[in-house]
Parts: structure tokens; sequence; C-alpha cells
């Protein structure tokens, strides 16, 4: 029973039924200050936080706090006092006898009279269509040739929550790209504007505020889908700019790769990704009315149509064949017909494997292998 509702029982007794608040107090188990709140208002009086200096703090400990708090601005932030910090030094070099909890009441209130507070995080919302992020995590597979580490390539819809997550063996800017075409072919369309941290694969270099000195392939990739993108701040501040899909990312493994998967190789592994991103579709996320299937159906109306033709995802490279017919690609050899020794060829290197052309034909196709 709430408050609210004993409050309706002691005014119902003492002004319907006429008994005294003596009876009332006996009868409902209360206290007879209880029951002339009630008589009083029907609704209960709010309660007030105590605003008491705790008197085991004494003057001068909490002038040694606050040293160590003003000390904290020039500080990097991971290595600011905590309370627990604070309550351990005073115990061990002020021979502080009172509780942690005492100490951490302070700091509270002291931080906020010096301006030392938490920014303030507002939640995002979105129009549908108007925004996607994307972001990179791993997790380890079980193979036929041992476990290894996977990186996952994942874009998540803003507004309904839909999601997209791709397998590669490395981080590479082609399993970037890859990723995105991938992506949009799968949603069906493309995003006003897509969100990143300083992924390696698009920016080049940090510039001041949001700026960002772009790969060239990225601003290609860019360029062919016409969305524009939009980066994140560095370091912690930027990984609230896109909790969306940070998120995602921590709730997507926990649901589907705990226990650890066994996969016959990638290609299974991304078959098995698709259909985890189809059962995901019909969860209903946190605070929402409608399932994400459901939010999806007015945002992909809202999705800029797809190009004709779709981005060229490979590097293309020019290599000369050794004497040994092989052509060195990164750091290593893959064989070409002996017919080719001595010539050039071209080279489309993908995520997972590399094209050897020579006259416009298709001559060699190899898996890529690891460290290149």
């Amino acid at each position: 029973m709430s408050k609210v509702e004993l409050f309706e029982l002691i005014r119902r007794d003492h002004y319907v039924n006429g008994q005294s608040i003596r009876q009332i107090a006996r009868q409902r188990r209360v206290h007879r200050r209880t029951v002339r709140q009630a008589l009083a208002s029907a609704l209960p009086p709010l309660r007030k936080a105590p605003l008491r200096e705790p008197p085991v703090l004494t003057r001068a400990l909490r002038q040694v706090i606050d040293g160590w708090l003003k000390a904290d601005r020039s500080a990097p932030r991971k290595q600011r006092h905590t309370g627990t910090r604070v309550h351990e030094r005073l115990v061990k070099e002020q021979g502080y006898l009172g509780s942690a909890v005492t100490v951490r009441m302070y700091i509270s209130r002291r931080r906020r009279e010096l301006g030392q507070v938490e920014e303030a995080l507002v939640p995002q919302c979105y129009a549908p269509g108007e925004e996607a992020q994307v972001d990179w995590y791993e997790a380890e597979v079980e193979f036929p040739t041992g476990r290894q580490v996977v990186q996952f390539f994942v874009m998540r819809a803003c507004f309904s929550g839909r999601e997209f997550h791709m397998a590669f063996a490395r981080q590479t800017q082609q399993a970037f790209l890859e990723g995105h075409v991938a992506a949009f072919g799968y949603f069906g369309g493309v995003f006003a504007r897509v969100r990143y941290d300083n992924l390696g694969s698009a920016v080049k270099k940090v510039l001041r505020g949001r700026r960002r000195e772009e790969t060239e392939r990225f601003i290609a990739l860019r360029s062919h889908y016409l969305f524009e993108a939009d980066f994140c701040r560095p370091g912690l501040a930027g990984a609230h700019e896109k909790g969306g899909v940070e998120g995602a990312v921590g709730r997507f493994r926990h649901h589907h790769l705990v226990p650890v998967p066994q996969m016959e190789d990638m290609a299974a592994l991304n078959c098995y990704l698709r259909l985890a991103c189809e059962v995901d579709d019909r969860r209903r996320p946190a605070g929402q009315t409608t399932s994400v299937e459901e939010a999806w159906v007015p945002e992909r109306l809202e999705l800029r149509a797809l190009p004709v033709t779709s981005f060229p995802t490979a590097e293309v490279l020019s290599c000369r064949v050794d004497h040994s017919a092989r052509i060195r690609v990164r750091t290593n050899h893959y064989s070409v017909p002996v017919a080719l020794v001595g010539k050039r060829v071209e080279v489309r290197l993908h995520s997972h494997g590399l094209e050897v052309l020579h006259a416009g034909h298709v001559v060699a196709n190899h898996e890529r292998l690891q460290g290149c």
C-alpha cells in the first residue's frame, strides 16, 4: 500500500466513520503523527534530505579534502580522487576514524560547490532514416583450424534500432568498405548521415574540433552513396555520442556469441550473423512500445535509393611476376600461370581474397593470406 492510499483510509476512518486519532493509530498500526499529517492533507509531505554537517569530519579534515579536490583539476581524468581513495588517505595520513559514506557525502556536495560536476548527457532522438552509426568490435570464434579472434563490422539504424553485423578476418580498409556496401544492401537504402569514431579506415588525421583529414577511398565511398559523415570527439566523450551502437555491440555479443560459436569458415559465420540479425528484428528495445521490425517500416521509406552500380571496394594494384611465377602483394606471395613470368598483372585486392587479371581476363584467384 502506498502512503497516499494509507492517507485515504485514515481520512475516511476519521471524517466518515468518526474514529479518534488514537483509535486510527492503533487500528492502522501507525504513529499518531502520521494520522495528524493525513488529516491535515491528502498528500503526504515531501521527505526532506538532512542538511546537517557530519560532526566527525572536522574543519581541518575538510580543508585537507578541499586541497586534494582542487589539485585534481590539473590531474588526468583517470587519476583523480574518488570518494574511496579520499577515505583511504584520510585514514592512513590523518588518522580519520569516520565512515567512507560521510566522506563521499561531503565530496559530492563540495564538488558541486567547486564546479566539478560531471558532463550532462541528453538522450538523443532521431527521425526515420536520419542517421546510422558504425563501429568495429571483436570476438573469438572456434574454427576447424582452432580458435581465432574475428573482427566484426556493425551498422545500426538509430531510429528503429535495426542492425547489420558482418565478420572479417582483419580490420582492413577493404573490409571497412565492403561492410558499408553489404550493410546498405541489407537495409535496402542509404541513411542521410553516418556517424563514426576516428577509425583509421576513414580518418588519416584528427584535426581541431570535429574536423578530420579523410582517406581518399572513404571520400569516394561517401560520394558514391551521397551520405554525410559525422565523426565523434576522441576519447570517452566521443563514445557517448554513439551510445546506440556501443550498447548494441554488447547486447549482440552476449546474445549470439556466447558461448563461443563453432563455425566451419567465415562464410558460415556470416550466414549465422545474418540469421541473428533477422531474429533481433523481432525484439522490443527497452522503453519502446514497438518492435524493431515495426519501427523499421516507416524508416525504410525515408532511405535514399541505392545507386544503380555498386561501389568498387577492391584495391587495384599492379604487380610484376617474378621468375618463380609469383607476385608479391603486401607481405605475401601468390602464384600465377608460368606464361606470365616477367609481365605485369593487375591485382584486385578484397578483404577475403584477391583476383589476378591479365589483358582483362582473370588468370588466378586466391584466398587472402593473414598478415597482408
